[in-house]
């Protein structure tokens, strides 16, 4: 789903969290991700009367999601420098970017910054080293294309 999703370029499919919202919901098994699937498809269908709605009807809408994900911040441990700044950099690469897939990103690479200057490299997961890799060719290839 992420390549595919990726070939058409939109947000990385792996930022949604369908599956979280459907656990919280109280969903419980694999059927929650499959009617989510589902649902998706069928949204699709509904795009061209969406895109006739103007982006100043959806502007309000969209503030308070922005103001209810910024209320998640106070739950950062702000004197944890191995939090804090990965936390700080998500969020202003998601708002200066308008991407949350780059906000992700930036969390990803200023991690892995913070933990290698505090000399705790080892504790970097080998996966977690990939994914800021490719996410740094990613920022790199950006700029040349």
């Amino acid at each position: 789903a992420t390549s595919i999703g990726a070939v058409f370029g939109t947000s990385n499919t792996t930022t949604y969290v369908e599956s979280a919202a459907g656990i919280g919901a109280g969903g419980r098994t694999g059927l929650t991700s499959v009617v989510v699937a589902l649902l998706f498809i069928v949204s699709a269908f509904f795009t061209p009367l969406v895109s006739a709605i103007p982006a100043v009807a959806t502007a309000p809408a969209l503030i308070i999601v922005g103001v209810m994900m910024l209320s998640s911040f106070k739950e950062i441990k702000w004197g944890d420098l191995d939090e804090a700044i990965p936390a700080f950099f998500a969020g202003i690469f998601m708002a200066l970017c308008y991407s949350i897939s780059y906000g992700i990103a930036a969390g990803f690479i200023f991690y892995c910054i913070v933990k290698v200057c505090k000399g705790e490299a080892k504790e970097i997961h080998p996966i977690l080293w990939i994914s800021t890799f490719l996410f740094i060719i990613n920022f790199y290839l950006l700029t040349k294309f």
